[in-house]
């Protein structure tokens, strides 16, 4: 599948790194990466060059697919083995053998696969922020620790998440937690790998002016996004008469606005010298109102959107998902529809899951899902234009119309 790049005076963004669709699919090189993952050594993997960048899908409307070149996937990919090599001496100079191997073999099975979004979107923008003779070995290389940084941080959010969801498979592979001779020790390993970072922001950061600024974002994002994981599993065990916009705007943001749209970014900015806080809060305001849309397309999708493109089934009814139509539903329930939501949402009986579906349409949320998704682009597009010439807007811009009226 190939993808498409954003240029723009300011920024230079891959789309298809940027988002996390479900659709989506890895190219050719990086299937080929995952398969040897079982019967390689991954330092051996890691070292592939890549033919082309990890792609998405950017679903705009009648556009074709241009490929992206020379965001510098393999020299990114390349560092890994040097990661766990740092992180394995780090663990065996207190003279913890056992536990360090124990962590690299955790390391290398969880860090590898994935589209790596969050961590191409970091590299994407710091490229395009500072000038050519700034992009020196050694700042890519600091570039791409911090990538890595990023991409351990998912490791751990992923690990617990699928411990407390008891998930079968992640990435095309047993989750870490159901491996037998793992089980419930994943919670330690989860942990290593996430403090994992901060040995290497230590090491390889500690001398720059931004160190500090970088370590009170990891620990502010990942403060931000398990408060986010919090609520939404607080809600998915809530009554459907609990929803109410102020909540789903709580949990978007916090759960995914943060980490997936902002976080990123603000890397860059750090690692690029921006000081100008007004820069990190007019994009964050931008950034978290993306995510916003892109949530509430993800919830309509769930429901409404085909199969046969999107390559999912939904199950937001079925698992009592604090979803952006039950909560228009609730608020433009009469008092009888309201007892059908609470006698049918959650449930997995078919006929209750197609009875939630009728309601939706007699309340014509289809219609009115549209009108706000329009409604919503239109002010985030004038929030764009309206910010300071310092925040990326035509990146901005660029990246907001590549999902707007997206079907997948």
């Amino acid at each position: 599948m190939l993808s498409r790049t954003l240029k723009c005076p300011q920024l230079q963004f891959n789309v298809s790194t940027i988002l996390g669709f479900s659709a989506n699919k890895i190219t050719s090189s990086a299937r080929k990466l995952s398969n040897l993952h079982r019967s390689q050594k991954p330092h051996q993997q890691l070292l592939l060059k890549f033919q082309r960048p990890l792609s998405i899908q950017t679903h705009a409307p009648d556009t074709k697919y241009v490929s992206a070149s020379g965001d510098g996937t393999p020299d990114f990919m390349a560092l890994f083995p040097d990661i766990v090599r740092e992180l394995t001496e780090e663990i065996r100079s207190l003279k913890a053998d056992e536990a360090a191997s124990w962590n690299e073999k955790a390391l290398e099975y969880n860090a590898i696969g994935g589209k790596k979004s969050r961590a191409f979107l970091a590299i994407s923008t710091y490229k395009n922020l500072v000038k050519p003779e700034e992009l020196t070995p050694e700042n890519l290389q600091l570039l791409h620790y911090l990538a890595w940084c990023i991409e351990m941080l998912q490791c751990f959010f992923l690990i617990l998440d699928d411990i407390v969801d008891d998930s079968i498979t992640r990435r095309g592979q047993l989750c870490w937690h159901k491996k037998n001779d793992v089980g419930i020790i994943a919670v330690n390993d989860a942990m290593m790998i996430e403090n994992g970072i901060y040995a290497l922001l230590r090491k390889h950061f500690r001398h720059l002016d931004c160190y500090v600024d970088l370590l009170e974002l990891f620990h502010k994002i990942t403060f931000i996004t398990t408060s986010g994981q919090s609520m939404d599993n607080i809600y998915a065990n809530k009554k459907v008469t609990d929803f109410n916009i102020d909540k789903y705007n709580v949990i978007s943001d916090t759960k995914t606005g943060y980490y997936s749209f902002y976080f990123p970014v603000a890397v860059a900015f750090h690692l690029a010298g921006v000081k100008n806080k007004a820069v990190f809060e007019e994009s964050k305001t931008i950034l978290l109102e993306m995510s916003n849309l892109f949530q509430v397309q993800d919830d309509f999708i769930d429901c409404f959107g085909d199969s046969d493109i999107s390559g999912k089934i939904g199950t937001d009814i079925q698992d009592n998902k604090a979803s952006w139509l039950a909560v228009m539903c609730m608020q433009k329930a009469s008092p009888a529809q309201k007892e059908i939501m609470e006698e049918c949402y959650g449930q997995k009986d078919a006929e209750k899951v197609a009875r939630v579906k009728k309601l939706y349409k007699e309340l014509d949320l289809i219609n009115h899902y549209h009108a706000y998704e329009e409604r919503k682009y239109n002010d985030i597009k004038m929030k764009i234009q309206q910010a300071s010439n310092d925040v990326p807007k035509d990146a901005f811009l660029s990246l907001l119309n590549k999902f707007y009226k997206r079907q997948v």
